[in-house]
């Protein structure tokens, strides 16, 4: 049985990690100023400022990061600072027994992907594909507050996971279907492949989503993922947008889906809310689900917290 952390309550303590790529200084002050405007107390990994390259430290620095902020009893939430490359050179230094024994809410998306879902396959723990602390700004969508806060605070199920209004999900593949969440950002899951950490979708509802590639390679991403079995064992599949991707030889992103996944058969619904997307919705990875491809719904069947 997954493994809920406990809610966040206001006055609870985030700590801020920087786990792939580096942040700006400058960019992750103002995310934590922001965090601590709405109540929330911060603590900050030693190597939250690093810099080497496209890296924020090494591989062993950036994990030590994340397993002090498991052993740190105060921390309730831990808060990766972006993702960009880099999130699965952390994975061989984690202690996964460790982390099953001290659960805490871990957000995040784009190449924090691999550790949300990472977690809920070697620790048992459920992870939330939602916000990270370049998000925390005025200028982010009350929407996406909502989701992240319904998520880390709320015990009500069902509960269903909506797009924003005038942000119509479409069915295109009608069923019903009952399992865990899985997926995220999809470069990410395809670089999992043949590795200790790939993704395992047998039953589980698959979200996908992606940003600024153009659909020759998004179509190269779901071939690997599709050869590799991962859309065969999938329950269902929830595709998110793709941001800023370039048609490619007179194909979109929609022509993609159409042709490659809807022959599937699988329940699927497209235009999801998520990720890299500007409105973002709060996926709890691990958590189970259910979506109705036909109604164009996903309803959280328990939550991801615990009280």
């Amino acid at each position: 049985m997954a493994i809920r952390p406990k809610a966040l309550v206001k006055g609870d303590t985030v700590g801020i990690v920087t786990l792939g790529s580096p942040l700006a200084r400058e960019k992750i002050d103002a995310g934590i100023a922001y965090l601590r405007q709405m109540g929330l107390k911060v603590v900050i990994g030693r190597h939250v400022y690093d810099a080497d390259g496209y890296l924020a430290g090494t591989d062993e620095e950036r994990a030590a990061d994340l397993m002090a902020m498991f052993a740190d009893d105060r921390v309730r939430l831990i808060l990766p600072t972006r993702g960009g490359v880099g999130v699965e050179g952390i994975l061989p230094y984690l202690d996964y027994d460790y982390i099953r024994a001290h659960p805490k809410i871990v957000s995040g998306y784009s190449d924090i992907t691999v550790l949300l879902n990472t977690l809920a396959q070697l620790a048992e723990l459920v992870t939330l594909h939602s916000l990270l602390l370049i998000d925390f700004k005025p200028e982010t969508p009350a929407y996406n507050f909502e989701q992240f806060y319904a998520a880390t605070s709320s015990l009500v199920v069902p509960r269903p996971i909506a797009n924003p209004p005038g942000m119509p999900i479409r069915p295109l593949v009608p069923g019903i279907v009952s399992g865990a969440l899985a997926g995220g950002n999809l470069t990410s899951l395809t670089c999992s492949l043949g590795t200790p950490y790939e993704i395992d979708t047998r039953g589980k509802i698959l979200l996908l989503e992606e940003t600024h590639e153009p659909v020759n390679t998004v179509y190269r991403y779901v071939e690997q993922l599709k050869l590799a079995g991962k859309l065969e064992d999938c329950a269902g599949i929830v595709m998110g947008g793709c941001h800023e991707c370039p048609d490619a030889y007179g194909r979109t992103y929609a022509d993609l889906i159409r042709d490659v996944l809807v022959p599937l058969g699988k329940p699927l619904i497209a235009g999801f809310a998520s990720g890299h997307d500007v409105y973002k919705a709060a996926v709890p990875i691990g958590a189970r689900a259910r979506l109705d491809a036909g109604a164009g719904t996903l309803t959280l069947l328990e939550p991801a917290v615990s009280v």
